[in-house]
């Protein structure tokens, strides 16, 4: 039996459709769709009306293609940006109304959660003691800690990512040294003070460590993300979507989510490796198990 997962972030809207089969999750289709949202509420944290019918018809036709896929269960979920919208009620509705679904929108420890469930079970060979799963979106940052077996045992939301790291300090391209210590110099402030449990290993989950792997591998240990900094600050963002086989809008957020993933990962004491599965990977396991149950 197929599920679906399409996920509203404030960055992209995406699909997974999936094929529950042993215990594991076989890929049978991804699609990722810009929309922007995070950096469409402005100041006054309301979706523009334009944005809300365009992201309504990105879910309607994700929806389609996931029936085409044999999907029989779909959950839409919606992170950050909605989350955080004045008027996000006119966009699950206008979602409910185009596509036929309703909107479940995360709390941050329910997107902490999820994305623990989908990274920890994607991980393959047992992992002993506690892991840490950080996921770096647009307009959130979350990190959970606990065991493969038991699930989350501790867990913090951050209202920070990297679409609001780079709309709110990067203005040249390639990204200015002063630009980058402004983005520094704000996430130390935010992760000030945090002292996490102990764990035995890390995973990144989200955009930015997804994008990463094609720049500088699969193991964000301290040496690899600062490679990448001196990647991203030296070239300008066209040019390394074409190196790398990104999409530009993904590498200008790039410096932002490498800054973030650095200081959790001094935070923890722990390089990061990237995970296989997260937060879409958590909403389709949560749904395999319900119907299993």
């Amino acid at each position: 039996m197929a599920y679906a997962c399409v996920d509203i972030g404030s960055n992209t809207t995406r699909l997974l459709v999936a094929e529950a089969s042993d215990g594991r999750l076989r890929e049978l289709m991804t699609q990722r769709v810009y929309n922007q949202l995070g950096k469409s509420l402005g100041n006054a944290g309301v979706i523009p009306t334009d944005k809300v019918g365009e992201t309504a018809e990105t879910v309607a036709t994700q929806a389609r293609h996931a029936h085409e896929y044999g999907a029989e269960r779909i959950e839409v979920v919606a992170t950050a940006a909605i989350r955080e919208a004045a008027n996000r009620e006119l966009l699950t509705a206008a979602v409910k109304a185009e596509a036929g679904i309703a909107v479940r929108v995360l709390t941050g420890d329910e997107e902490a959660r999820l994305s623990f469930l989908g990274a920890t079970k994607a991980l393959g060979a047992p992992v002993e003691g506690q892991v840490a799963v950080v996921d770096v979106g647009g307009g959130s940052t979350e990190i959970a800690i606990g065991t493969v077996a038991g699930g989350v045992e501790w867990s913090e939301t951050f209202r920070i990512g990297s679409g609001f790291l780079t709309d709110s300090y990067v203005r040249s391209d390639p990204p200015a040294a002063a630009e980058l210590q402004a983005v520094r110099e704000h996430v130390a402030g935010i992760f000030e003070g945090l002292v996490p449990p102990p764990v035995q290993r890390a995973v990144a989950v989200g955009g930015s460590a997804t994008s990463l792997r094609r720049v500088v591998g699969a193991e964000l240990a301290h040496d690899a993300l600062e490679r990448g900094v001196r990647i991203l600050c030296t070239t300008e963002v066209d040019e390394v979507a074409r190196r790398f086989e990104l999409d530009a809008r993904r590498v200008r957020l790039l410096p932002a989510g490498i800054l973030v993933l650095e200081a959790l990962s001094d935070t923890l004491g722990h390089p990061l490796t990237i995970g296989g599965g997260g937060l879409r990977e958590g909403v389709i396991i949560e749904m395999v198990a319900g119907a299993e149950a």
